[in-house]
C-alpha cells in the first residue's frame, strides 16, 4: 500500500504503523530470500529462509488484530486482540534477532525494522490504554 492510499484513511497511528511495518518487513524479506533461496554445499536450504515467511506473515496479521480490537464493543474482547497484536510484534522482534545472524547483506535493514517496531511497541502502550 502506498503511503498516499492511507493519509486520507480514518484508521489509528498504530494501524498506520503496522501498515508501515508489513511494507518493510515484506520488502526485507524479499531481499533476504534472495540470498537464502540457494542450497547450501551439502545440499540442503538454509533453515532461516522461513524467519523470512514468518516476518512477513506477522507483520500482515497485524493490521487486522489492531482492527478487530477497536471494532469490539466490549473491553474483554478488544483486550483479547490486543493481547495477539503484543505476541505478534514480539515474535517479530525475535525473528529479526535471529535473521540479523545471517550470511546476507540484507540484514544491514534489519535495523530499520527494529527501529519501527520500537516505535510501534510506544504506540502499543498508549494504545491499549485506550482500549
Amino acid at each position: 500500500m502506498s503511503p498516499q492510499s492511507f493519509s486520507n484513511n480514518p484508521h489509528s497511528a498504530i494501524y498506520k504503523k503496522s501498515l508501515e511495518i508489513f511494507n518493510l518487513a515484506r520488502n526485507i524479506a524479499h531481499y533476504l530470500s534472495h540470498d537464502l533461496a540457494p542450497l547450501q554445499r551439502n545440499g540442503t536450504e538454509d533453515p532461516n529462509i522461513y524467519f523470512t515467511g514468518d516476518i512477513v506473515q506477522q507483520s500482515v496479521s497485524l493490521g487486522p488484530e489492531i482492527l478487530k480490537a477497536e471494532s469490539r464493543p466490549f473491553s474483554e474482547e478488544k483486550h483479547e486482540y490486543a493481547a495477539t497484536v503484543m505476541r505478534l510484534s514480539n515474535l517479530l522482534y525475535k525473528n529479526c534477532e535471529r535473521l540479523e545472524r545471517v550470511n546476507s547483506n540484507g540484514k544491514d535493514f534489519l535495523p530499520l525494522l527494529q527501529k519501527e517496531l520500537k516505535k510501534f511497541r510506544k504506540l502499543q502502550h498508549t494504545w491499549r490504554l485506550t482500549l
